[in-house]
């Protein structure tokens, strides 16, 4: 059975999901949410769907899971792969997975929509600056962790990578240019050179495109 993953491209918490999907070689394909219409906030969505009113949604058959990270751990139990090569390994892919979640994605996510989604008028410029600070400290710390190292963990793509590059390969601007973080530049290339990736815009439907 086809799995299907209910997404918007726009979602650098879906893209997690996707990719880890794509990489893994599932059958799978995603069903556009239209969130910027509001689909996320109706009743039936938070009904039949996701309480939490969130993005992205894995539905396998009669499963249904959300949370981008529950999802890629799926993906390893059903496959094998991108959950590290040992226990020391996957305990380390946790660790990046919720660092992730906590210090970046969640930062970079909400620095990007309130610079890129909100009305100009509306975008609160001290708050944009604070993220911008935190999100710095993010930057450094990745990329002088990937010093000397081709991905996060052990010697092959794992989660890990998979969720700490959900926002970074985005254009719109929030404060990361890639240019000025070596180590992340060249983690981001390798990580396009792997068979199966793709842009969040080609991955997933839906992009600021749409609604220009």
């Amino acid at each position: 059975m086809t799995i299907q993953l209910h997404c918007f491209g726009e979602s650098g918490n879906a893209y997690k999901a996707a990719l880890a999907l794509e990489f893994s070689g599932l059958d799978w394909v995603p069903v556009f949410v239209d969130f910027f219409n509001g689909a996320t906030r109706t009743d039936a969505y938070r009904r039949d769907l996701n309480a939490m009113g969130e993005v992205p949604v894995m539905v396998d058959g009669d499963l249904r899971l959300t949370q981008s990270g529950v999802i890629q751990t799926y993906v390893t139990e059903k496959t094998g792969r991108f959950g590290g090569a040992d226990a020391a390994e996957r305990r380390d892919v946790l660790r990046w997975m919720f660092w992730d979640n906590h210090k970046l994605s969640s930062q970079a996510g909400m620095t990007r929509f309130l610079m890129n989604f909100l009305p100009e008028e509306k975008r609160p410029q001290p708050v944009i600056e604070f993220m911008q600070g935190r999100l710095n400290a993010a930057y450094k710390v990745l990329d002088q962790h990937l010093t000397g190292r081709d991905w996060i963990v052990g010697r092959s793509v794992t989660n890990a990578d998979l969720s700490c590059c959900g926002y970074l390969y985005y254009p719109e601007p929030f404060g990361f240019d890639r240019k000025d973080w070596p180590h992340i530049d060249a983690w981001l290339t390798r990580l396009s050179q792997q068979p199966g990736w793709k842009h969040p815009y080609e991955l997933m439907p839906g992009s600021p495109a749409d609604r220009a």
